[in-house]
């Protein structure tokens, strides 16, 4: 096991009626930017109850953040927030929305052109605090320090990360999320999947404990989303389903083991290139990264096959084979059309992929081993 510091300073508020505990936890001498989405939370009694909650504080409302939030929104927010004094930031949404919110957050107090620090990290000096209602099970923003932010007039899509965007708090009631639609929730278990994927799908021998808790999260992510999809309106389910969204990328499962990512940096930019819905993309790339890289991968491959699918053939190419198989398998039992062209993405969009990667001499993968050779071959497997 590697060495590693740990620390999630983000308090966690979970469970029915629990967005009422807004009001303990913001100061009333604080003036608030709520950030929002497209509405959804109007239709389904989340804004009420935020509003309740907060009906003693100063408050300003920031609507619009996109899925895949935009440095060019984003930045209208900022503007607001700044010439309204804003000191805390609420997101009340799924994890676009608190996404958009770390970087409106870290963008205020910043002197310079934001997108600076999106490309470089270790420029952010002090951010406004923040805080989180999460209405969409997904990202795990909700607990931890990073964000995804595109551009939209240069088509790019980046990840940064610092301390001090973590949540102060967030707050999930499962009963937030029983009004979304099922393409969301096929999304979010795509997502989530991957995320304790990469974090687990490296080399066997690590860590005991962090392999059996990545192996717990995937296991009752393959056990509830069938029930999921039936019916997204069971309250325990739906709590599940949360609390694995939150713990796949909340540090836990990383700490002291090598992590990929590969998958999500190739499915970033088809989605900043084509527009398709992020955990729609990862299921796209992660079947094909897995074969591309078995060879590197094979004890973990081997281990993923037999402890998560219960895959016990003695013939280890086999073996590999049906694990992968099983993977797609699972992604396509959720309604996600798995390859490139069922989505309507061409060559053009390949080749720009490992245009920007061999301009940027980007290498991915744990070992950093994943070229833009690489990247070709797996996207031609995406086919």
């Amino acid at each position: 096991m590697r060495n590693f510091s740990f620390k999630n300073p983000t308090k966690l508020i979970f469970g029915k009626g629990s967005i009422a505990q807004l009001s303990k936890e913001i100061s009333k001498d604080t003036r608030i930017m709520i950030t929002f989405g497209g509405g959804s939370v109007k239709l389904n009694g989340v804004y009420n109850q935020v509003i309740n909650a907060l009906s003693k504080h100063t408050l300003i409302e920031f609507w619009g953040i996109e899925p895949n939030p935009t440095y060019e929104t984003l930045m209208k927010a900022v503007a607001i927030a700044r010439s309204h004094s804003i000191d805390f930031l609420l997101a009340v949404g799924g994890g676009s929305v608190i996404d958009g919110t770390k970087f409106i957050a870290a963008a205020i107090p910043y002197s310079n052109d934001p997108w600076d620090f999106v490309l470089d990290d270790s420029k952010i000096e002090k951010t406004i605090p923040l805080a989180a209602v999460l209405t969409l099970p997904a990202t795990g923003s909700e607990m931890n320090g990073g964000a995804v932010i595109s551009k939209e007039s240069t088509k790019e899509k980046y990840a940064f990360h610092h301390p001090t965007v973590y949540p102060k708090f967030s707050i999930l009631d499962p009963e937030t999320c029983y009004s979304l639609p099922d393409y969301q929730i096929i999304a979010g278990i795509s997502d989530t999947f991957v995320h304790i994927i990469e974090q687990y799908l490296t080399e066997a021998g690590q860590s005991m404990v962090m392999d059996r808790f990545a192996e717990g999260l995937l296991l009752t992510l393959i056990e509830l989303a069938p029930r999921l999809m039936k019916n997204h309106q069971g309250y325990d389910d739906m709590a599940n389903f949360m609390l694995t969204a939150t713990m796949g990328l909340n540090g836990f499962i990383g700490m002291g083991v090598k992590q990929d990512w590969a998958t999500h940096m190739i499915g970033h930019e088809i989605t900043a290139l084509s527009r398709l819905t992020h955990g729609y993309s990862l299921a796209i790339v992660l079947p094909a990264l897995m074969q591309v890289m078995r060879k590197e991968k094979k004890s973990k491959l081997l281990q993923y096959a037999e402890r998560v699918w219960n895959i016990t053939d003695t013939n280890p190419d086999t073996k590999i084979n049906t694990a992968i198989t099983k993977t797609n398998e699972f992604f396509r039992s959720l309604g996600i059309k798995t390859t490139l062209s069922e989505n309507h993405i061409g060559d053009e969009v390949i080749h720009e992929i490992v245009k920007r990667f061999k301009q940027r001499k980007t290498i991915l993968g744990e070992n950093k081993s994943v070229t833009p050779e690489k990247v070709l071959d797996i996207l031609n497997l995406c086919k």
